[in-house]
Parts: C-alpha cells; structure tokens; sequence
C-alpha cells in the first residue's frame, strides 16, 4: 500500500487527492462494519435506494448518495458500527425496456431470441452497467461497505423474494384474481396502481345517445372519455334515487353500432349531477365499471386486446364490426367517433381536462384490461405501517408528508404483483402439465412432479414485481430469512434518505414488510430530500436534455467540490436547483470553498510547523490568552450548532421522537454552514490574524500556546467538515502534527464540547467589535487601505486594563495606532459607541482633508434634505394617498423613514467635525 504523497502543492490537486486516499480508506476497512463489535457499539445502518442497473448515475443520484455519506461518516465518526448496504436493483421493466431497444436496433425482439437466451442477454448488460454504477459512487466518496454489495436478483436475495411470496400465501396475503387492472400495451404487462402514474390531460368527453329498446324515439345519454370502449358495454347505470330515470330502471336500450341489447341498472356508484347523470359500464375495461359488474352480475366481454387493438375477445362475440376489428384503440376512437355521427348518436362532443394514467416506464398511456393477476391484499400490511408512524416508531422529514404517507394506505387497494415480462423473479406457482385437477403449487423450492398424479409440473410464466424485491431490502441484504449475525446485529436501521417520488413504490412497502415480518419498522427516519432542477424549475431528465452528469463535476472540480454544493444548499425538503448550461456557475461554490479551505490548511499549516503540540487538555489556562479563549469557545458553539443541525441520531426511551421538537434533526445546509462559518470567519479571518505575532516568536512559551491551540481548532473544523468533504480534509488532517501516523480522519472522533465556560471570549469579542468599527470608518471616509489611522477606545476604569493589553492586537488587526483613554480627545473625529460603554474615537485630522469632508456633507444634507421634504409633501397629499395603490404609498413612507434616518446620520456625522 502506498501512502498518499505527504507534500501539500500550492494548489489544491482534488483528482490527485481522491485517486490517492479512496482505495487507501477501502484497503484498511474503514467502511467495514462488523457485527461483533455492534455488542459494544451502538449501531447506525443505512441502507441505499439501491439504483436501477438500466444506466449511469445522474444528478440525483449524486444528492441522495451524497447526503447518506455526510450521515453515515457522522455516526462512524461519533463512535457507532456505522453500515451503510450499498448495492442495486434488477429493475424489472426499466431494464427490459433497455435491452428490447438495443435488439430492435438489431432488427430483433425478444421472442427471436427465446426466453432464456433473453434473459442471459439482460443478464450480460446487467453485469457491465451495476459495475460503472459501484464505480460512480466511489467516485463521489460513497463510504458504503462494498464487502456486503447487494443485488436484488443475486440467489440470495432471490431467496428471500421466494420465502415472502410462500409466507404471504401461507397467511392468506397472496391470491390470483380476475379483475381489471393497469396494462401497458407497450410493455406487454400489468401494472400497479401506482406505476400507472396520473398525467393532467386536455381530452374531450362524448356524449352519446343509446335508443331504448322499448321505443327507439326514445333515448338515454351517457358521456364517456373513451367511446372506443362502447363496444364492450353491457349496461347503463343511473343513481336509484335520481327520479328522472327511476322509470327506466329494468329497461333496455341498444348499442348504436352493433345492436346489442343491454340493460339499465340501478347503482349508488352513478353521480346524478355528472353529465347526464347515467353512465356506461364497461366491466372489462374500468375497475370501476367492474366493480358495477360484479354486483349486478354482468357479462364482462373483453374487446382491446393486449397490443391495444380493437378485436372481438372473451365474451365478445359479435360485438365488434367488421370495419373496426384490428384498429388501433385510438384510432378506432375517431372510427367510432365517426360512425357514431353518421348514426345520429352523437350528441355532442366537449374539451375536457382530466387526468389519464400513463406507464411511469415508457409513458405509454395505460389501458384497463380484464386480467388473471397475482395480488397481495395490503390492508393488514398498511394497518402495521400506519401504526407505526402514530406511535411513534416512524417519522417522515419533511413532516408534511406524513398526511400523504397516511392517506396513501389509508386508501391502499390490493397490490398487483405479477407482471408479463421475462427478467424478473419467476412467480413461484407450479402448475400440473395434465390439469389433473390438483391445485396451483405454491413452493419454496422448484416444483418438477405434480403431487397429485406424478406428471410434470410447469412454472407461471409470470414474473414478481420489481418492487417485491425491494420491498425486502432493509432485511433480505442482512440475510433474511435465515437469523444472520448481520439481521441480528443490524436491523432495524435507521435512516432512509430518498426522494419523495418513490413514497409509494419503496418507502411505504418497506415499512409494510419490515413490520410484517420481523415486526419492527426498517427504519425510524424516512429524510426525503428535495429533486435536483434547471434554473428553468423542471426536474432533470434525461428525455428533456438538462440533466448534468455527476461525473463530469467531479472531473472538472472534484468530488468534494460537488458535495459542498449539494449539501451546502439542501434546506429541509427544499429543491436545489443547477444550470446545466454552465457548470461553472452551479458548483463554484463547491469549488471556492475547497479552495480557501486548501489555502486556509496551507497558512495555517506552515505557521503552526511540523514540530509536536502540546494537546490543549494539557495546557495552564492562566497562558491562554483572550483569543485562545474566544476560538475554544467559538469552537464549542460550531460543534454544538452542528450537533444541533444534524440532530440525535436515533430515538431512546428518555427522548422519544414523539416528543422532540417538530421537525428536528437533518438540517444538512444549517450544518454545513456553521462549519464553514467557525473555519473560514472565525478560524481564519480572526483567530489566525491576531496570532501571526505570537507565532513568530521563536522560542517562547506563548508561542507554543498558540500553536497548541491554532492545531487544536482546526483540527475540530475538519473533523466537523469531514463528512461533506471526506477527501480535503483528510489530506489536511494528515498534515497537523498531532496526527498520529496511520490513523484516519474517517475514523476519528466526532468533536465533543470541551466545557469552555460560556463568556470565555469576552475579551477578544471587544477586539472584534473594535477592529470591525474602526474598518467601517475607514471604509466610510476611503482611507487608502496600506495608510494607518490612529484610534482611540474610551473605556471605563474596569475596561482599561484589558483593553490596554488588547491595543496592540487590535492596531495590528485594523492597521491603526491605538490608545485607551478614560475620556473623549475631543477635536474632528469620527465617533463609534461599542458594546460595554466604550466608545471608539477616530481623529479625522491627517487622516481626511476636513474642509473638503465639510462640503461634502454639507451638499448631501442639502440635497437629501430637499429631497424628503418633496416626499413629505407629496405623502401629505391626500389626493395621492387615496388614489395610489397602497403597495406604492407604503413603499414611500418606507423610503421617507430610511431618508430622514440617513439625515439623522449625515448631520451628527457633520457635527463632528465641527465648525
């Protein structure tokens, strides 16, 4: 093993850096967590959304891996068996969709293939694409431990599918049903409710005239957004209680294009003060219209077939005319649409906006299809996850998605889980090959023989649900089901960083299945952070064009120059938003903030030397001078204000999350910034600055306080930083000569508070406020910046002493001569009250032409003075105030009150100078 290079260039090399200290953090195992040591540890588990295997990371992905690594190296460093469960996901359709693109690039499909030569050439794609993903999260520092790297379709996870889908049937979850569910005639599948995703539409709603069959001048009008479907209806429905077709209730009327008869029913599911108030029922095409059917005991014919065609299917003989037989479901709408006015059976047609469900993979708009399904009934699995969130066990950050996580389940329907595709978990069903009669077999391992008569069995056809997969990945990645020293030492876990988008799909299922199964919530914090925008508010995507690939960040600015940016502007639930135009501009502040806190390690560095430090612990506290105390102390509030950003780590029995205040913890940008703020504000620009003196005093004992302490509070700032730029700070670290050699920042101690009593600081917070008064007064009067004032602090007897012993500092700090005096000099001056009664005195004299100044100020004063008068008059005037729009009379009064403030000030500022 070769250790990184102990130079430190003038300028940061983060390609250099990263390439170098990566594999050195994964060859020592500092990302391998160990279940033995979480007996004496407490353990902190992560476990990542693991990406679809279907293409290369993007620009969320770089948020959400980001942000679980700033958690996961936060607990590692506070002392916990930090696990973070890296891995990715077959994803089903997504990745069958790619490969059947690549094929008919070949002028191929899949069933040119065969099955398994189809899944062996998924499989191949697979294998190359899961490892560029692992090495893109390397790339961004992702200290995930790659020795347990998980894949949902690996045999072992595979396993775990198998058991839940046998465990569920076996408590009476699993089921095969008939009814109409979402189905994609692009993929060739069902779908889930929440796969088949809403999208606003401006549509048209027909409205149609059916003849009653008893008189044919006599009609009913029903509307409908999908007339194609007319051809499939076997009734019209009305409200029992709308008394304007009360009457009509037992009737029949007729289908105007194929004359079928079909009856009028009666049913509470019909909206009276819908349209017409009747409506068509179409049971094989609406899961609505179905349900209708059921209890009506309808017929159910079945007339789109699963490529979307138009054809006289189950049950639908003779329903379908010959003209339309094969078209095109949309375009078998502008057919019928046609015949249908040719008929005198359209009455009208009318814009609509509604919403229509479209496949969440390849967009194709979803058709409702009459099926043989694989379910799971979710309620008692949705109760458990509800529970879990009233009592406590669970919260969701932002809070404001609990209502939604809530009404979700509260409104679950029965999970659809079987799909008609080839790369996927197989259903495990067997089937005899005779249909001897013997029921389906539902088995934990492969079935050949049929139990009933000995013939051979055959498999379903079907394949799982790629989120029946990953439903179990909190548990199954720890061994499930077998009682692993992982499941053991590891589950549950504790936070689960994703996006809100998959709420639904992952979020809310594994919570089902974690209290299912083992009873316990995965997880107790579900941090659902915001979505990656242009500067344009759309989400980046690939199909718009404006997605910005995280690896060419990391190219041109390092990965901890992405990171900051990522984290530093991550408010809670807040998107961030990037312009994929200009690279540039979006992660500048990354990278100028790597820059300075370089520059600032490099300084630091060579003033504080090679040579050993005395820990701080160790030192005489009557040596520690005022500012010594003010950055111990200002290093005690940066850990506790990060301490309080990031918020417990998990929940105890003293603190339950019931009772913490609402929303707390995970404040990621509010950590990042009070890092930077004690580095770059107070580390640097104060503290370092005043002690360059003490510094070079060779040989002297205050030196070596001042190196002590200087060592000890940058020390602090990278251990604080450390998560967000794991890389820098490393290299930094490495450098300060407490560091003990072989050790890592990766694994050292999260900074505590080291009990500075609160006010230590006083001292040197005078000389701030003294520095900072006399920079405003030279900035007010354009003081050449290299020219010297002088500067007198008027203090009380109690104050004189001090500040006497701070003069030289804060002469030094503001390039001026200072004194301390117990009264005013009198004279041209400019006069500044600071905190404590001291008052800071400038004399101008020397320092400004005073006659000059004079008329200067004389002008403004005029000028303003005239200016605000105008204004006051004009505010005065009541015609004005009653017809101007109020936004514009309060802006003017604002500006009258910032005017005579200024006036205030101008004057006293005059008065000083004197006559």
């Amino acid at each position: 093993m070769t250790w990184p290079d102990s130079a430190l260039p003038t300028t940061y090399d983060a390609a250099a850096t990263e390439a170098a200290w990566y594999p050195t953090w994964t060859e020592h195992g500092v990302f391998t967590a160990d279940p033995a040591r979480a007996a004496t540890r407490e353990p902190f588990v992560i476990v990542i959304p693991p990406p679809n295997v279907t293409a290369v990371l993007h620009m969320g992905h770089g948020l959400n891996n980001t942000v679980q690594d700033v958690l996961i190296r936060w607990r590692r460093m506070a002392g916990d068996e930090a696990l973070w469960v890296p891995g990715t996901d077959h994803a089903g359709i997504a990745t069958q969709n790619v490969v059947e693109k690549q094929l008919a690039a070949e002028g191929k499909t899949r069933f040119n293939l065969g099955r398994e030569p189809f899944v062996q050439r998924v499989a191949e794609f697979v294998d190359k694409t899961g490892g560029e993903i692992l090495n893109q999260l390397k790339s961004i520092g992702a200290s995930a431990d790659w020795s347990r790297t998980a894949y949902t379709f690996s045999p072992e996870l595979s396993r775990s599918v198998r058991e839940t889908f046998v465990r569920l049937h076996e408590d009476g979850l699993v089921y095969k049903g008939h009814r109409v569910i979402h189905w994609c005639p692009r993929c060739g599948t069902s779908l889930s409710d929440e796969e088949a995703e809403f999208t606003d539409t401006n549509g048209k709603l027909y409205h149609l005239r059916y003849a009653l069959a008893s008189d044919a001048s006599q009609f009913i009008t029903v509307a409908t957004t999908r007339p194609e479907t007319m051809l499939g209806d076997v009734a019209v429905a009305v409200n029992p209680d709308d008394e304007r077709y009360q009457a009509l209730i037992g009737q029949e009327v007729i289908l105007p294009l194929n004359g079928v008869r079909i009856p009028i029913v009666g049913d509470s599911y019909t909206d009276p003060t819908f349209g017409s108030g009747a409506v068509k029922i179409t049971p094989a095409h609406d899961a609505n219209d179905f349900e209708v059917g059921k209890r009506h005991q309808l017929a159910m014919p079945v007339i789109i077939d699963a490529e979307g065609f138009v054809r006289e299917l189950e049950g639908a003989a003779g329903r379908v005319p010959a003209e339309l037989s094969g078209l095109d479901r949309f375009a078998a709408r502008k057919a019928i649409v046609q015949l249908l006015d040719a008929a005198g059976a359209l009455v009208k047609i009318e814009n609509h906006a509604h919403s229509v469900r479209h496949c969440y993979r390849c967009d194709t708009v979803v058709e409702p299809r009459l099926s043989d399904q694989w379910f799971v009934k979710m309620q008692p699995l949705a109760d458990k996850a509800l529970a879990a969130l009233r009592t406590g066990e669970l919260r969701i950050l932002p809070e404001r998605w609990e209502a939604v996580y809530v009404n979700w389940l509260e409104g679950i329907r029965d999970w659809n889980i079987s799909r008609q595709i080839w790369w996927g978990h197989r259903v495990p069903v067997w089937y005899c090959e005779r249909s001897c009669g013997e029921a389906p077999i539902v088995s934990r391992a492969d079935v050949t023989q049929c139990p009933g008569c000995s013939g051979s069995a055959r498999q379903d056809e079907d394949v799982l649900d790629t989120w029946f997969s990953s439903w179990l990945w909190p548990f199954s990645t720890l061994g499930w089901p077998e009682k692993t020293p992982d499941l053991k030492a590891f589950y549950p876990g504790d936070v689960l960083v994703t996006a809100p988008e998959i709420l639904f799909f992952w979020v809310a299922r594994m919570v089902m299945s974690g209290c299912w199964f083992l009873e316990k919530a995965p997880f107790h914090t579900v941090y659902l952070h915001g979505t990656v925008r242009d500067m344009q508010h759309r989400k980046m995507s690939k199909s718009l064009g404006n997605g910005i690939d995280p690896l060419d960040v990391v190219k041109l600015y390092g990965a901890d120059a992405l990171r900051w940016t990522m984290v530093a502007g991550l408010g809670l639930g807040v998107d961030i938003m990037l312009d994929p135009n200009d690279l540039e501009k979006s992660f500048s502040p990354g990278r100028n903030f790597c820059t300075k806190l370089w520059n600032i390690g490099r300084f630091l560095l060579s003033r504080v030397g090679a040579d050993p430090v005395a820990p701080v612990s160790a030192l005489d506290r009557a040596q520690l001078a005022p500012a010594d105390r003010w950055i111990l102390e200002r290093l005690d509030i940066a850990i506790a204000d990060c301490d309080a950003a990031l918020g417990p780590a998990r929940p105890s029995t003293a603190e339950h999350w019931a009772e913490l205040e609402r929303g707390r913890g995970l404040r990621l940008s509010e950590y990042a910034e009070a890092a930077r703020r004690f580095v770059w504000n107070e580390l640097a620009d104060w503290y370092l600055e005043s002690i360059k003196p003490r510094l070079a005093a060779e040989g002297t004992a205050d030196r070596e306080v001042a190196r002590a302490v200087l060592a000890h509070a940058f020390d602090g700032a990278l251990r604080l930083l450390h998560p967000i730029v794991p890389f820098i700070t490393e290299e930094l670290w490495q450098k300060l000569p407490q560091t003990p050699q072989g050790t890592f920042l990766a694994q050292a101690a999260w900074p505590v508070h080291s009990g500075e009593p609160a006010g230590a600081g006083a001292g040197f917070e005078m000389v701030r406020e003294s520095v900072a008064a006399i920079r405003q007064v030279r900035a007010e009067y354009n003081v050449n910046p290299g020219a010297w004032v002088d500067a007198v602090l008027v203090a009380t007897a109690d104050t004189q002493e001090m500040l006497a012993l701070q003069a030289d500092t804060v002469g030094s700090l503001a390039r001026a001569k200072v004194r301390v005096e117990a009264s005013n000099p009198g004279g041209a001056a400019a006069q500044v009250l600071l905190s404590g009664g001291i008052e800071l005195v400038v004399p101008l004299a020397g320092m400004v032409d005073l006659e000059k100044e004079k008329q200067r100020l004389d002008t403004e004063i005029v000028q303003l003075d005239k200016q605000l008068t105008a204004l006051d008059v004009r505010l005065a005037n009541e015609g004005f105030v009653s017809k101007a729009k109020p936004q514009v009379v309060e802006a003017e009064r604002a500006k009258a009150a910032e005017w005579r403030t200024r006036l205030t000030q101008l004057r006293d500022k005059r008065t000083s100078l004197g006559a």
